[in-house]
């Protein structure tokens, strides 16, 4: 009697644990017709305002990189619809680099007096805004906290400054 009730219970608990173990074991339907459909992208187009901003730009003195000068070059790639990321990069060819910083920006509007201008926070001692304004192929590094771009150069340097847009790519040599 306790043999039957035993093989009652084991397989009622069978019975409910067949679909579980079906199901963990990756039973796989195959469809041929799944494979032709096409995949839809989840990429995000960047705004009209992020689309022309991008490039590269450089500091005055990337003319004379051939003669020696020290200069500054950055680097602006879209990140999403309204933001973009900024390299920052210094000659290194012949001596350490003077100016390094990464970093991501957010849109912050535009119109036909200011161009089109962007903010970040940098994460140095007091979280100050910096402002990328855009206008007429000049791009403008500035912060309402005059020493906050220093941070970011030795020598007694500064992000702080136009850079115009190159009409290539950035030489980092």
């Amino acid at each position: 009697m306790i043999q039957y009730q035993l093989r009652s219970v084991l397989s009622i608990a069978l019975l409910f644990a067949s679909p579980i173990l079906v199901t963990v074991s990756g039973c796989s339907y195959s469809n041929d017709n799944y494979g032709d459909s096409k995949v839809k992208s989840t990429a995000v187009m960047p705004t009209p305002a992020v689309q022309k901003v991008v490039g590269d730009y450089a500091s005055e003195s990337y003319a004379a990189r051939k003669q020696g000068y020290d200069w500054v070059g950055i680097m602006v790639r879209p990140d999403g619809a309204t933001d973009i990321t900024i390299k920052v990069r210094a000659r290194s060819d012949v001596k350490k680099p003077t100016c390094h910083f990464d970093g991501k920006a957010t849109l912050l509007g535009q119109d036909d007096a200011h161009g089109i201008i962007f903010q970040t926070k940098i994460n140095n001692s007091n979280d100050n805004n910096v402002f990328f304004q855009f206008k007429d192929d000049t791009l403008t590094i500035d912060s309402p906290d005059k020493y906050a771009l220093n941070y970011f150069c030795s020598g007694g340097g500064t992000l702080a400054g136009n850079y115009e847009k190159l009409s290539g790519a950035l030489e980092l040599n």
